[in-house]
């Protein structure tokens, strides 16, 4: 008959006590995946409007990571610019996709 320990339960530490648990009973051990993961998907392009209301001029501001930087003031050039950033938006080199798209 041999004194030494069953080979699936823990060595006995040095003062005389079981082996450290790492976690608690029931716990799972095995590392779960980060919910706020990085997806890869950074913003790109912005679009800032300021309409504080009734007798105010409205403002706009367009700017992309493309190195577009534009500022409207005024009821007729703020929608002017917003309705460029949306077309901006599709022929961007930086948001659009470039597959399939003709040679300029």
């Amino acid at each position: 008959m041999t004194t030494s320990p069953h080979p699936a339960e823990p060595a006995p530490a040095a003062d005389g006590r079981g082996a450290a648990k790492v976690v608690a009973e029931g716990v799972p051990s095995a590392l779960r995946p980060d919910p706020h993961g990085d997806d890869g998907r950074r913003p790109v392009a912005w679009l800032h409007t300021v309409a504080p209301g009734r007798g105010v001029t409205p403002s706009v501001r367009s700017w992309c990571s493309c190195g577009r930087d534009l500022f409207a003031a005024g009821h007729r050039r703020a929608l002017a610019l917003i309705a460029d950033h949306q077309q901006h938006r599709t022929a961007c080199p930086r948001i659009a996709p470039q597959e399939g798209r003709k040679a300029a």
